[in-house]
């Protein structure tokens, strides 16, 4: 049996066209089913709907064999224990860096300087300043980013 981490929403959606160009297909709508684990059309696999930032746990532990995430999800995970086979060019997301209005942010992240910054995505955010030669004391955060500035 080959179990495949999935999550809901875009990446599960752009998925299932890849799937069914392999044969494969989902059999119960996961937006209608309270199934967490959904069958497919061949006998030998099988879906598992977790969280996103799961997937990559799973597939480490032996929950799944191999799972679908962003790029993003990788990043933060830290990919231990984890082999990235390929870009499926799906569920395209881009980072930003949101500030107040007014805030002079190019004064801001000068060389030298210390920002605080609220993200979900620690290690990227923490990455991207550090180029920068920019100090930040990050704000963990895990929905509502707009609110953050």
């Amino acid at each position: 049996m080959i179990t495949l981490a999935l999550s809901k929403g875009r990446i599960f959606d752009e998925t299932l066209p890849l799937l069914a160009a392999a044969g494969i297909e989902v059999l119960e709508d996961p937006e209608t089913s309270r199934k967490l684990i959904l069958p497919t059309n061949q006998d030998g696999v099988r879906v598992v709907l977790v969280r996103a930032t799961d997937v990559p746990t799973y597939v480490e532990y032996g929950g799944a064999d191999i799972g679908v995430t962003g790029k993003d999800v990788l990043i933060e995970h830290g990919g231990a224990g984890l082999y990235q086979p390929l870009d499926l060019r799906i569920a395209e997301c881009h980072m930003s860096v949101a500030a107040p209005a007014g805030f002079d942010y190019q004064k801001a992240v000068r060389q030298g300087s210390r920002i605080t910054v609220a993200t979900k995505y620690t290690t990227i955010a923490r990455d991207f300043f550090a180029e920068k030669g920019v100090h930040v004391d990050l704000i963990k955060l895990y929905g509502s980013m707009e609110l953050a500035p």
